[in-house]
């Protein structure tokens, strides 16, 4: 019987943080061949894919960087031709308060938009150009329930690019749909990952599940299953939506 993403190839950005990873397998389950980015954990990229039993890719780029988007789009065709679907995934948190310098305010800003959001941007201006000229594609953006209810006092830039993401998803999915791009965000809520983790450790599950009604964070799994479903040649008709995973603590 045929896989879902068979014959698929899929770029997936932050590969080897706990959702990218969880995100790459599961491609690799439903017969995609993922595009492995990673941009420091090299073993922890040759580990992904060595549990895909090898069946990928494995390229470094650095998102912080102005062209390391473009770079990395560029090695992706010149080592696959043909790029079927675009996640991006990559994404950083900053924690910065209002009390801090000028200098601290502004570069913590400047890092996280390059990273959370200029390089999506750059990376989906790439994809589309690609997918206009082959027949279609698809982009999935990790958002998050930030980007639509707000975020914390000492982490606002994390919302804001979230924010931005979320409004290219819509103006991608408005301007080209027409030429076979898909767009669709993803926006979770608490996600049981490393950062969750530390969270829990500090504060207690309790606190950090408090306003979720189900009383659990989602899973890498949970997401990872979403954007494969997304990927789907099938699910052209989500084209500009925005899919919620916060088990209830945001309802539009």
């Amino acid at each position: 019987m045929t896989k879902p993403l068979e014959g698929q190839v899929i770029l997936v950005t932050g590969a080897t943080g706990g959702i990218g990873a969880a995100i790459v397998e599961r491609l690799a389950m439903e017969g995609a061949r993922p595009i492995i980015h990673f941009g420091r954990d090299r073993h922890g990229a040759e580990a992904l894919l060595a549990r895909i039993g090898g069946h990928g890719w494995l390229i470094e780029a650095d998102l912080s960087a102005p062209e390391g988007s473009f770079e990395l789009w560029r090695k992706a065709v010149e080592a696959v031709g043909r790029v079927h679907g675009l996640v991006n995934n990559a994404g950083i948190r900053t924690e910065i308060l209002i009390d801090a310098s000028a200098e601290e305010w502004r570069s913590a800003w400047q890092r996280e938009f390059q990273i959370n959001f200029f390089a999506a941007a750059d990376l989906s201006k790439e994809a589309i150009r690609h997918f206009r000229a082959n027949g279609g594609g698809r982009i999935v953006n990790l958002a998050s329930r930030a980007g639509q209810r707000g975020y914390a006092a000492d982490a606002m830039p994390y919302g804001a690019t979230k924010a931005a993401l979320l409004n290219l998803t819509k103006s991608i999915a408005r301007s080209f749909g027409a030429d076979g791009v898909v767009a669709v965000a993803i926006a979770p809520g608490w996600v049981r990952t490393e950062m969750a983790e530390d969270f829990i450790a500090t504060h207690g599950k309790a606190q950090a599940v408090a306003d979720i009604p189900i009383g659990e964070m989602a899973s890498p799994s949970e997401v990872a299953e979403l954007v494969a479903f997304v990927l789907r040649p099938s699910q052209t008709s989500l084209n500009g939506a925005t899919l919620d995973v916060n088990g209830g603590s945001y309802i539009r």
